[in-house]
């Protein structure tokens, strides 16, 4: 038995084990020979057969679709964290996944944002960007300083649309191919969400170059490293760039600019 099958196997039987019967609309009584639910009780509440959930839990080598594993994480009242390891261990995609994942920043990140004295900002599940501190309004004059939370400026947007980003971004190309293969690489578990799915059209219309770099299918993992840009009122500027993802939100990312050099 490989490991993520051991694993699917035990965790099913944990939760079934620890299932009060009386809140699945089941009497507790005194004659169950096993704390928790009934395998057969599981099977029921999740519309699949016996049998079937029997091998699962004994890890047998079977197929556990992902429309089977919704029902047994609504049938087992599972909660986020229980939901994300029991579509992990059984290797499948959850689909609904985005629905759980709320694009806003949490108050505590919010507020770490403002005490940040270099340009940082919030990007959120198709890098909208949910907030951003002074300094980063300060750096992306045009942009982020004439837009409000509630537009949600988008940074592929920007990047592909906006007049003045390829005379801002130095290396205007080179940059925006390497921002579409990390966007690529993001969104890889999600290319069927409608919200991703819209806003790729729209920018593969609206941009003949951001057509061309998505359909090279090239995938980069978001990565550091120097970023320079020709600022209208100090001219070239230089920072070096980190990425970090909240543990309790990894949909999120917390872009930090550090700069390099002095305003020239």
């Amino acid at each position: 038995m490989d490991t993520r099958r051991k694993e699917l196997a035990e965790f099913l039987q944990a939760l079934r084990q620890r299932g009060a019967p009386e809140e699945f609309g089941f009497p507790a009584g005194a004659r169950r020979r096993t704390q928790g639910l009934r395998r057969e009780e599981v099977a029921q509440l999740a519309g699949i057969s016996a049998t079937w959930y029997t091998w699962i839990e004994q890890g047998r080598e079977v197929n556990v679709s992902a429309e089977a594993l919704e029902r047994l994480a609504t049938a087992l009242k599972l909660s986020k964290s229980e939901r994300t390891y029991l579509f992990d261990m059984a290797d499948r995609r959850d689909p609904q996944a985005h629905m759980l994942e709320a694009d806003t920043a949490p108050d505590t990140l919010m507020n770490m944002l403002a005490s940040i004295q270099i340009p940082a900002y919030i990007m959120g599940r198709t890098w909208d960007i949910l907030a951003w501190n002074q300094p980063a309004s300060d750096l992306f004059t045009g942009w982020l300083d004439n837009a409000s939370n509630d537009s949600r400026p988008n940074l592929l947007r920007f990047v592909f649309q906006h007049p003045s980003a390829k005379q801002f971004v130095v290396d205007w190309e080179m940059r925006a191919r390497r921002l579409v293969a990390e966007f690529r690489a993001d969104c890889r578990s999600r290319l069927e969400e409608p919200e991703l799915k819209r806003l790729v059209n729209e920018l593969s219309q609206a941009s003949p170059e951001f057509e061309r770099f998505w359909k090279q299918h090239d995938v980069l993992e978001r990565q550091g490293g120097q970023r320079k840009f020709m600022h209208s009122k100090h001219g070239l500027i230089s920072y070096s760039q980190v990425t970090l993802r909240p543990v309790e939100q990894e949909q999120l990312k917390l872009v930090l600019l550090e700069p390099k050099n002095e305003y020239r």
